[in-house]
């Protein structure tokens, strides 16, 4: 557990690590904000790009304390620690990258996005549909617990219930992951998120019902 706490911290502080390191190379002044069009709708300075990486580091403390809450709630074993350990470092990885990309759009001053052969709204459903996909994979091994899972009233009725709906749960993920990712690859950015949007509200969805259901018959 020392090992991966260590490769943790090291992907919470990375973007911040990295922000500082390039901070002598960016302009005085950089594209702050792009509208939906990709256009820059203001300028801002270059010591605005410390805002997202300490995002990052506050992402990865509310991380760690949902991991302490996780591993009180275990009886036996580290399992819900360690999930919402992997789902942080997935978070922290995908934030890295996003963050190399608009460091780029910084450097270059780009004032449209559209030129760029990689679209961030693609990239990011790239990144997400993997860590969805990958916490699909690991809710099955979930014991009930009161900070991450397939949680609804009806889920934390008993373990067998619990149990039941972690493995509707990480199929449902699974499946929304590879249909995210694909949508990340195959369709235009705005049109990829949207989709993503709707996948995610209709595997919740499923999950609530199938819960509601469980409950009843277990």
């Amino acid at each position: 557990m020392k090992t991966k706490k260590a490769v943790y911290y090291l992907l919470m502080f990375l973007p911040l690590l990295i922000t500082v390191l390039a901070l002598p190379f960016l302009p005085e002044e950089i594209p702050a904000h792009y509208n939906f069009a990709g256009e820059v709708d203001r300028w801002g300075s270059k010591y605005e790009t410390l805002i997202f990486p300490l995002c990052t580091v506050g992402m990865g403390c509310f991380m760690l304390w949902m991991a302490k809450i996780a591993a009180k709630d275990e009886k036996d074993g580290k399992n819900n620690e360690k999930i919402v350990f992997y789902t942080g470092m997935g978070i922290s990885v995908m934030f890295t990258v996003m963050h190399c990309w608009f460091l780029y759009a910084d450097y270059t001053r780009a004032e449209n996005l559209n030129g760029f052969e990689a679209d961030i709204n693609q990239l990011v459903c790239v990144l997400m549909g993997i860590i969805i996909l990958i916490t699909g994979n690991f809710m099955p091994k979930l014991r009930n617990n009161s900070v991450i899972g397939l949680r609804t009233t009806w889920s934390t009725k008993n373990d067998v219930v619990w149990k039941k709906c972690q493995i509707f749960g990480g199929i449902s993920f699974i499946i929304g992951g590879i249909i995210i990712v694909a949508c990340g690859i195959f369709m235009d950015g705005y049109t990829a998120m949207y989709v993503a949007l709707a996948v995610l509200i209709i595997c919740t969805a499923a999950g609530t019902v199938y819960s509601y259901f469980a409950a009843k018959k277990y």
